[in-house]
Formats: structure tokens, sequence, C-alpha cells
């Protein structure tokens, strides 16, 4: 039907500067465009945005459920305490907050990438050495300290527990690190499959309940399921149908764990308790890692998708290169704002006991943690990761994310053009 009179239809502009051609993508700006650069092209970010979501996770959980409690006799004396042990009920909490298994799944990952390469073994070792430099410098912050609060009481365990736990951990990581080259060997042969005999091991350490120093004999078997997963992942032995397996096997063995075994509600380890699933990992520990771990599977094309914009890429790429100072530290922001508070009684959420609305009170300082640590990452990150000798002109360089880009002469002469 024709327009009527007074109604002239105008013709629909194009998108673009009016020749008919789409207008292009802004370009990012920015820091976010400086990272974007500096990112090697065939770097797999979803595995990146894993260890963000893992790293993120122990931070979040050892922020709201570490307490220490102040004295009301002896304000500067502290013990340590926990909201779960005053209110079981927050246990289910804890189990999207026990990203561990996430860690050392993309560990694994980073491993076995680097080794086919050539001078694997060399880059394997400087993969170490990058892992025990901040824990270095951390220790060399706190192990002189440590004597200046002996005279408060149990302060003094209490503040080391919340320092050193951690470490565990990576002492952990360190191992399975020097074992990469065996652990590849073993997912070359055997596929993703490789990963049930360390679950096999715990399974029956679980059910023989050995004495407690031959039971941290297991606690690197454990970490080795998720961290050969990871290593499968990276040798294209492990697609993402197998996440379709991982998520209800997860599931549902947690399931049964808890109602039929008799394991701990709680992911992480409660004061006072008989049993944890995190001291040494039990059966449920690698339960909720397959779970985790079949989920990132799952949604891995959409989260490809996801970072290709430099603007989202940007924040986990940040997060990946201070990971381990952001791990080392964290505790010691929660603890700086702590000993901040101390001339103010026993603010709520802070310095008093974590029961009743304990857990509210603590969210609301997690931005007064978050700030605190990021002044301790911005001065110790440069300390832990010293910076590479200044190449020569003409040489390569390593950028932020360990691409290479010309020096100055090789750029200059892109500039120029070719020489006659």
């Amino acid at each position: 039907m024709p327009p009527g009179p007074g109604r002239i239809r105008r013709p629909r502009r194009p998108a673009g500067d009016g020749s008919g051609v789409p207008r292009p993508r802004r370009p990012a700006t920015g820091w976010s465009a400086r990272i974007e650069a500096a990112t090697p092209a065939g770097r797999d970010r979803t595995v990146d945005a894993a260890r963000a979501v893992a790293m993120a996770g122990v931070v979040l959980g050892h922020w709201l459920v570490s307490a220490l409690v102040s004295d009301p006799y002896r304000p500067a004396a502290l013990r340590g305490a926990s909201p779960l042990a005053y209110t079981p009920g927050l246990s289910p909490l804890t189990w999207p907050l026990q990203t561990l298994g996430l860690f050392f799944f993309a560990g694994g990952f980073a491993a076995a990438r680097g080794l086919p390469a050539a001078g694997g073994l060399r880059r394997l070792g400087m993969r170490v050495a990058r892992l025990t430099r901040p824990v270095a410098v951390l220790l060399a912050v706190w192990l002189p300290a440590l004597p200046l609060l002996s005279a408060a009481g149990g302060t003094r365990q209490a503040v080391w527990s919340l320092v050193s736990h951690p470490l565990w951990f990576l002492l952990v990581y360190l191992m399975l690190t020097a074992a990469a080259p065996l652990l590849r060997a073993a997912v070359l042969r055997w596929g993703a499959w490789a990963a049930l005999p360390p679950a096999g091991i715990v399974a029956l350490a679980d059910g023989f309940h050995p004495p407690y120093r031959l039971g941290l004999v297991t606690v690197p078997v454990a970490w080795a399921a998720p961290y050969v997963l990871g290593i499968a992942l990276a040798e294209g032995r492990l697609r993402r149908r197998a996440g379709a397996v991982l998520v209800p096997l997860g599931v549902a063995g947690g399931a049964v764990l808890l109602l039929w075994a008799g394991y701990p509600a709680s992911a992480v380890g409660v004061p006072g308790a008989g049993r944890s699933n995190l001291d040494p990992p039990s059966l449920f520990t690698l339960a909720l890692a397959a779970a985790q771990i079949g989920v990132f599977l799952l949604v891995r094309p959409w989260l490809a998708r996801l970072l290709r914009r430099p603007a989202r890429w940007a924040p986990v790429a940040v997060l990946n290169l201070g990971a381990m100072t952001v791990y080392c530290w964290h505790q010691t922001a929660l603890l700086l704002v702590t000993f901040a508070a101390l001339p103010f009684g026993r603010p709520p959420g802070l310095l008093d006991a974590p029961a009743g609305d304990w857990p509210l009170h603590r969210l609301a300082w997690l931005p007064a943690f978050a700030l605190v640590l990021a002044g301790l990452c911005a001065v110790f990150h440069r300390a832990g990761h010293p910076r590479s000798r200044p190449a020569r002109p003409g040489t390569a360089t390593r950028g932020v994310m360990g691409r290479s880009r010309p020096g100055r002469c090789a750029d200059r002469r892109v500039r120029r053009g070719p020489s006659r």
C-alpha cells in the first residue's frame, strides 16, 4: 500500500558513513588495547579465565572464613576462628568458593603447553623460579616480623597460620610442576583416564584413615588428578563432551559422599572439627573439582567468544599476570586491616566472634581488604617478578603476555619501508 499524502517514507540510512559499508567496530584504546596487542595469538584465554576464577574463589573464600577474634581483656591477643564453626548451615557456600581444583587444572594446562616447545625443560625451570620468587619475598617480610608478635599471647600462632597456610598448596604445585613431564607421558599414553589412579589412591586413603602424617602423602596425589586433566586438555585428549560426564559424576558423587558416606559438608577445614575435606584432600574435594572442570568444559566455547573483546580480556590478563602476588599477599591484606582496627575495639565482622550476623558484616569489609591487597601488589609484584634485561636494538623483546615484538631498529625499518 503506497504511503498517503504527507507521509513520505525515507529510505533507511545504512550503518556507517553513508557509503553503504557498515561502520567498523571502534578499536580498543588505552591499557586494554596494549594488553590485547601483547597477547599471543595462540594463547588460550579460556584457561586464563579459569585461573582467574580460581584465584578469586581462593581469595574470597579465605577472606570470608578466616576470622581473628580479639580477647576482650587483652585486645592485642588474637586467636583464629571460623564462622563455619558457629553456623554450620553456611557450609554449602564453600562449595563454589573452594576452587583449588580449577587452579591445579589451569596449572597442568600451562605446564603441558610449555613442554613440547624448544627448551621445554628450561622453560619449566623458569616457571618454577617464577613461582618461588614471590614466596621468598613474602617470607623475607614476615619472618623478621614474627618475633614482634610473640608478646601478644596467641597472636603469633594465629597470624603465622593465616600467612603460611596458602604456602602448603604452592609446595604441592611446585611438586606437580616438576613431575609434569612424567604426567604428560601418562596422558599421551592413556589420555584423560590417567586421572583415575590418583583418585583411586585418595579413595583408599579415605577408607583406611591413615595417620595424619601418612595422609599428607596423598596431598600431591590428590591434586594430581585435576592437574592431569589440565594436561589432557592441552594435549587435545579432553573434549567438551567430557564436561557432560564430569558434571553429573561430580554432583552425584559428592551427594553420595555427603548423604551416605558421612563426609563433612564444608569444602574447607573447620577449627575443632574431627575431619576435613581439605587436609588432606578427600574424595569429596575431587568430586567438587570434577564438577567445576566439567562446567568449564561446557561453557568454554561461549567463554572464548566473550573474551575476544579486549575490554573483557584485559582484567583476566591482569589478574593472571599478578596471580602469584595476589595468592601470596591476600591474607596479609586481611591482617593489615585487622591490625589497623585494634585501637577501635572489636568492630563487627572483623575482631568479634564470627557468630550471628558476622558473615554479613564481613562482606562490608571486603572492599577494604581488596584496596589494601591492590596496594601490596603494586609494591611487591615487581620484587617477586623482576624484569629481564632490556633487549639490544634490533632484537626481540617480550611483551606483556609473552608475545615477541620488534625492537627499535626493526620497527624503524618497517616504518621506512624495505631498504634498497
